[in-house]
């Protein structure tokens, strides 16, 4: 089954405009410094020369989306100017707008609906990892909490053994939304925790299974032998799971995300991409570059404290958003 093969159900318009009206205000740092410093870049001039180009590169770098998709953001504007001979400075909001989509497009950022309506594979095996502190165990209670408002049947694994903070923060999460968690303790195996937990949603016709990973960076190869071992257990139970390793990112770190996305697409196969706290920062140019340089789509994107502000990212409104005039 493919990332994104869940059944689609449309938001409500009023649910809809909700998500948008939150997304537009989680990202409301973000936006104000782009476009503050994008009209300090064009003031008194008429067209796209050089000195904006130079000093838009400088934005773009600063708002985090990193230098290698910098450059190539930059480098297709140039394209553009030379194409059409003439961009005005009012025309430029556009065309950037235009090559950050073009971007996420070509990425796998697919546009969907609704991905927490019902899989069509059931139990549906997530795997979650990221560092500690990145908000991990919270995207997996707020997705665990969406997948259940939803109707679906959902079983957590607290896998997360070196952490008693995180066993204990899932197994409230669980207590807080009444889905069972299934978890050993402290310093317990892993891959034990990941056996019984898709043990215990094949027996109870679970349709999502979410599993919780050690926060630690590992030296790489423990780190590897660690996911591995779980993996092959769920597969005991189901042969193609885990369908989504899913990779949890702060995106407030800017360019320590970039790293973190490095050491885990290095370990383990990536799938998915979750950045969270993009309220809580000037930033969020980070979806842009993270999405660019490891071609791993962002299924989800954190806005706020809420559990609905964890939202599915959908490119067309995150590139509205971002560059919505106030």
């Amino acid at each position: 089954m493919g990332l994104f093969d869940f059944l689609k159900k449309k938001p409500a318009p009023k649910e809809q405009a909700d998500l948008e009206q939150a997304l537009e205000k989680g990202l409301e740092k973000t936006k104000d410094g782009f476009i503050s410093k994008m009209g300090r870049a064009v003031l008194g001039k008429s067209k796209v020369d050089d000195d904006v180009l130079d000093e838009l590169e400088e934005i773009l770098l600063t708002s985090d989306v990193g230098v290698a998709t910098t450059l190539k953001i930059i480098e297709r504007i140039e394209r553009r100017v030379e194409r059409d001979k003439f961009v005005s400075t009012e025309e430029l909001d556009q065309v950037l707008r235009e090559e950050v989509a073009a971007l996420l497009d070509e990425n796998k950022s697919y546009d969907i609906e609704n991905a927490f309506a019902e899989p069509k594979q059931k139990p549906y095996v997530i795997m979650v990892v990221g560092v500690n502190g990145v908000g991990k165990t919270t995207t997996i209670g707020k997705l665990a909490s969406q997948f259940h408002q939803n109707g679906l049947k959902v079983v957590l694994g607290a896998a997360d053994t070196f952490r008693a903070a995180a066993v204990d923060q899932l197994k409230l999460w669980g207590e807080r939304v009444g889905i069972p968690v299934i978890d050993h303790g402290m310093n317990t195996d892993p891959a034990a925790v990941a056996f019984d937990t898709v043990k215990k949603a094949v027996e109870m016709q679970a349709d999502i299974v979410i599993i919780d990973t050690a926060g630690r960076l590992h030296t790489k190869v423990n780190l590897m032998t660690e996911l591995s071992k779980m993996k092959r257990v769920v597969q005991k139970f189901i042969p193609e799971a885990p369908h989504e390793v899913l990779l949890v990112l702060d995106g407030s770190t800017g360019q320590n995300a970039f790293i973190q996305a490095q050491e885990f697409t290095k370990a383990t196969e990536v799938t998915a991409l979750a950045i969270t706290k993009l309220d809580g920062t000037a930033k969020g140019g980070v979806v842009i570059g993270i999405s660019d340089q490891f071609k791993i789509p962002v299924k989800y994107i954190g806005v706020g404290e809420k559990v609905s502000d964890l939202q599915v990212f959908n490119k067309t409104t995150f590139v509205d958003s971002l560059f919505a005039k106030k």
